[in-house]
Formats: structure tokens, C-alpha cells, sequence
């Protein structure tokens, strides 16, 4: 693997035991990776997130608006980092974006992730409408309001917001013209995490990723919106110390076999 800058796409975001799994991870519609930051499991798991364009440090270069487009990129990049066992971690959009390039990996043969841990977005064969994406920014924003995510600092200023609506148009775009993938489904484990007052991706909705996977399946219901991947952090480190602790070692098993 290359080494890791701050000014590529792949930054490293928690050091971990070169033996074990790495985890990346991808973000939700108009995030960075800063919001990962405090993601940092203790199985010796390094953890990896990719930095899209159009936000944060990489604020002036143009977001992708096809989630095929974006798969392409990833595809270009990643290869150098999935050199060991690996997991992807994906919220709302990342989520979205995890399937869908574990699905391309896979048809191509190469390296592709071990398990895929999703969270804040409803199962894909559910087909749930995305909002806001081919509004006027007036809808665009009340949708931001509705889902209750967006500290009220940037709500409040309307020089920062309309800075930020066309990455998060593009990004929701992203997600909204994509059409659902209705074929074999993945054989690695998925574990969704719900917030159990999410509106847009609660329980009932994130169950559907069963239909992703003829591995094993695990739904985990947290209390929150469908932001409440910074609240419930403790709860979701606890899962995948656990989870990425029996991957590997069922990896470590296979090994020597």
C-alpha cells in the first residue's frame, strides 16, 4: 500500500495492527470525512476513509452527480489499499455507495470487501424516494431541516448553506438516479444500523438489506434520528470490535486450513 497523505483521497484515520482487517469508510450526502474521525474501533482494525470531491479539503473540485461515474473512480483508487481483508462502512448515501462498488468489485474479480456495515439508509430494493435532489433550493433546505442533521449554525447562515447545496444536490443525485441492482445477492455478512426514530431509514426499512446478502444478517436498532451515528458512537464501536474480531478470526482459521 502507498503511503497515505492528507491531500489524496484515501486518508488514514485510526493506525491498526498491520495483521488485521482494514476498515473503509465512505460518507453520507454532502459529508466529509470528519465525521468518522472519532471512529476508531480497538481490534488493532486500521481505519480508512475516502474524501469525495466537492467537500472539505476538496471543496472546489466538482462532486460526482452518477453513482457509476463514482464506482469508476473508486475503482481507480482503492485497488493499493485492499491488499488485506477488508470491511466497508457506509451511512445514508456511504451505505449506498458501499453496495454498490462491493457489487463492481465483485463482478471483476479482484479484491472485494468481507462484510459491509451499513447504517441511515433504507434497504435499495425498497426504492425509497430520495428528497430535496431536483428541488428549488427552498425545498432542497426544508428537506436539510426535516431530517435534522445540519447544526444550526449553517442552517442560520445563508452564505455557508448555499455553499454546500451543490455538493449535497449532487450527492443526493447520486443516490436518486441510481437505479436498484435486482440481481444475485452478496455471500459476506451486512450488519444495518437503524435510528429507531428515523423517518427515512428507520428499522422496518433497513431490515430489507437481508435481501442483499445469503450471508449472515444483523439489524441493530439505536435510539436517535438519522444522524445518530455521532450519539450512538460507543454503541456502534462495540459492534464492530465484535464483528471484526470474529472476521478475523475466521480468516486467521481459513489461513490454516
Amino acid at each position: 500500500m502507498s503511503s497515505l497523505s492528507v491531500l489524496e483521497p484515501v486518508r488514514l484515520l485510526a493506525p491498526g495492527s498491520t495483521s488485521a482487517m482494514r476498515l473503509v469508510c465512505f460518507p453520507y450526502a454532502g459529508g466529509g470525512l470528519s465525521v468518522y474521525r472519532a471512529l476508531r474501533p480497538s481490534a488493532g482494525v486500521e481505519v480508512l476513509g475516502v474524501q469525495l470531491p466537492g467537500r472539505e479539503d476538496r471543496y472546489h473540485e466538482s462532486p460526482f452527480q452518477r453513482m457509476s461515474e463514482l464506482v469508476d473512480w473508486l475503482c481507480a483508487i482503492l485497488p493499493p489499499y485492499l491488499d488485506r481483508p477488508t470491511a466497508f462502512f457506509g451511512h445514508s448515501m456511504g451505505a449506498r455507495v458501499a453496495l454498490a462498488l462491493t457489487r463492481r468489485l465483485s463482478a471483476d474479480g479482484g479484491p472485494s470487501p468481507r462484510a459491509l456495515f451499513v447504517s441511515g439508509s433504507p434497504g435499495p430494493c425498497l426504492n425509497t424516494t430520495v428528497g430535496g435532489w431536483n428541488e428549488p433550493d427552498d425545498g432542497l433546505i426544508s428537506w436539510l431541516r426535516r431530517m435534522d442533521g445540519t447544526p444550526r449554525e449553517i442552517l442560520e447562515r445563508p452564505e455557508i448553506l448555499n455553499a454546500l447545496l451543490p455538493t449535497l444536490r449532487a450527492d443526493l443525485t447520486v443516490v436518486a438516479t441510481h437505479p436498484y441492482h435486482d440481481g444475485e445477492p452478496l455471500s459476506i455478512p451486512i450488519h444495518a444500523f437503524a435510528g429507531e426514530d428515523d423517518d427515512y431509514a428507520g428499522p422496518d426499512r433497513m431490515a430489507y438489506w437481508r435481501r442483499e446478502t445469503t450471508g449472515r444478517f444483523q439489524l441493530s436498532p439505536l435510539p436517535g434520528g438519522h444522524f445518530f451515528l455521532t450519539s450512538q458512537l460507543p454503541a456502534i464501536l462495540t459492534a464492530l470490535d465484535r464483528d471484526l474480531t470474529d472476521l478475523t478470526g475466521e480468516l486467521s482459521r481459513e489461513t490454516t486450513r
